[in-house]
């Protein structure tokens, strides 16, 4: 067999993938996820369920014209209605006329949901699968059978569970698809099944997975550990309830752990772009934790580990994070030791090799500080700011005062003033400005008093704004923590704040913002 099918990787991230709480994609979000699936080398993309949903009939329609470069297009769909004679059932009619090369059908083996849910009998259900599958087949499609809720029902009546698994393979099926629909099954459970299923017939094994028990990536992994040579996964994990397993964390797994070449080599290094790409077009934010793929995971935070790091990297990464387009990163904490903060530096552009004093000095400093509520662990800028002050970097600018006025008018309109003095170059500036708020203000002010020496500050722009109150109990007189996110069209970066006042830890946290414009030089 080539490579292609040996191993399929299959996708239904805009199918199955789509039902998660929250997403919903248009026509050309489906056609720009399918791109991003077929960069990264998928075998199979689910493109969704013609006939059933308008916007998936559109979808076909729209791809027939731009055929994919790696992935084969996959149309979902059910076998015959009970009582219909397959070749007058309409959605069977849609799934030809996508004009998908392969056609996944979803098929009842659980003999409850048969009488159940479809209200007919075991028999019909068997003939059902049949009929569909060879009218299909006769019609030159590749034809694969999910079978829903399998491990339910191979526990309820292992019997007929095999027994539309036979039906199916006999028909025709190219490969038969294991289902843990409710998500409820545990690796040990999964690879049983498998191989007692394996034992008993020759069919080609697929394997589906939720995540309702957190364990869909290991369930998957354990049913190709048993002989499935076919994943159905969804991108970042995406869908229903819980969700299903996660291409990328699924694809690594098999690629790095298990010697299974399942996408392309080069593909692999695609990983970390592919996932948040897919992550914004869905409009949901990535999970910074997420296995390979997440901005944390290869993120170190305690000072031991950082030791090792520094000796070899190997020693707390389980993989090179280049090989999935991820990076290594070190966290500065108050667990930091001398080593996080050298390390931390480098990544940084900054050499403190030489500089035993200062790296000292920045380790109890960093200390002290977050005893008192700070943490650089996402605060970068700042933390680039404090290592330059300790090596003799002076401050570009020095302030005199600064103030805000909030007043609400007798039209009930909200205004906010802000004045900043300060002192640059042996002058002092001093400028006001207005903003929607108070903080929006003393920006305006700042920006406005900074560039008059320093123009192109003014390119600066505040584009997230973070508030964290760190002792609840006394209430609004509690410490608050405020994260800055600033940008001059080029380069993103965090400074942080720390006060009693949420306006002056937001102070604080615009004068690193501006300070970490004028040292990098480049605003």
């Amino acid at each position: 067999m080539t490579k292609s099918d040996a191993f399929h990787v299959y996708d239904t991230t805009l199918r199955d993938g789509a039902q998660r709480e929250g997403i919903s994609y248009s026509v050309n979000d489906k056609i720009a996820v399918a791109r991003l699936l077929d960069d990264y080398g998928v075998d199979f993309i689910e493109g969704g369920w013609p006939g059933a949903m308008p916007k998936d009939t559109e979808f076909f329609e729209i791809a027939k014209t731009a055929p994919f470069r790696h992935a084969q297009l996959v149309a979902f769909g059910a076998t015959r209605k009970v009582g219909v004679a397959v070749e007058d059932d309409l959605q069977v009619k849609a799934l030809l006329d996508s004009e998908s090369p392969v056609i996944t059908l979803v098929a009842k083996s659980d003999i409850r949901h048969v009488e159940q849910a479809l209200k007919t009998s075991g028999a019909q259900n068997l003939e059902m699968v049949s009929d569909t599958v060879r009218y299909l087949v006769s019609h030159g499609r590749r034809v694969f059978v999910d079978l829903e809720h399998f491990f339910d029902g191979y526990k309820a009546d292992p019997e007929y569970a095999f027994s539309v698994l036979e039906v199916a393979h006999q028909a025709g099926a190219s490969v038969v698809v294991l289902c843990d629909t409710n998500g409820g099954m545990l690796p040990h459970g999964i690879e049983r099944i498998v191989t007692k299923v394996i034992q008993r017939s020759d069919a080609r094994i697929g394997i589906h997975c939720q995540d309702d028990t957190a364990c869909a990536v290991a369930n998957t992994l354990a049913a190709v550990e048993a002989g499935a040579t076919h994943v159905q996964c969804t991108a970042n994990g995406y869908g229903e309830r819980t969700g299903n397993a996660d291409l990328f964390a699924v694809v690594a797994n098999l690629q790095l752990k298990m010697g299974i070449e399942c996408i392309p080599a080069e593909a692999l290094s695609e990983t970390y772009r592919v996932s948040h790409a897919i992550a914004e077009i869905a409009n949901i934010t990535p999970d910074t934790h997420q296995a390979y793929s997440g901005v944390s995971s290869f993120a170190h935070k305690a000072g031991l580990h950082a030791s090792a790091l520094k000796i070899n990297a190997d020693l707390y990464n389980h993989i090179d994070p280049v090989t999935v387009g991820n990076i290594q990163r070190v966290l500065v904490t108050e667990m930091a030791g001398r080593a996080s903060v050298e390390l931390k530096g480098a990544e940084l552009g900054l050499d403190l090799g030489e500089s035993p004093a200062v790296v000292s000095a920045v380790v109890e400093r960093v200390k002290a500080l977050e005893a008192q509520g700070w943490s650089f662990e996402a605060a970068d800028a700042s933390f680039e700011l404090l290592v330059r002050e300790e090596q003799g970097s002076g401050r570009k600018f020095t302030v005199e005062s600064w103030r805000t006025i909030v007043e609400q008018r007798e039209d009930g309109k909200v205004v906010s003033e802000a004045t900043v003095k300060l002192h640059a170059n042996g002058e002092r500036l001093v400028s006001t400005g207005e903003g929607n708020g108070p903080v929006n203000a003393l920006d305006n002010a700042l920006r406005n008093a900074i560039s008059q020496l320093f123009p192109d500050l003014g390119k600066l722009e505040l584009t997230d704004y973070k508030v964290r109150i760190l002792e609840g109990i006394k209430g609004t007189g509690a410490t608050t923590r405020v994260l800055l996110e600033t940008t001059d069209g080029e380069r993103v970066w965090t400074t942080i704040g720390v006060h009693e006042n949420v306006i002056a830890a937001s102070w604080q946290a615009l004068d690193d913002a501006v300070h970490f414009g004028l040292v990098r030089g480049r605003p």
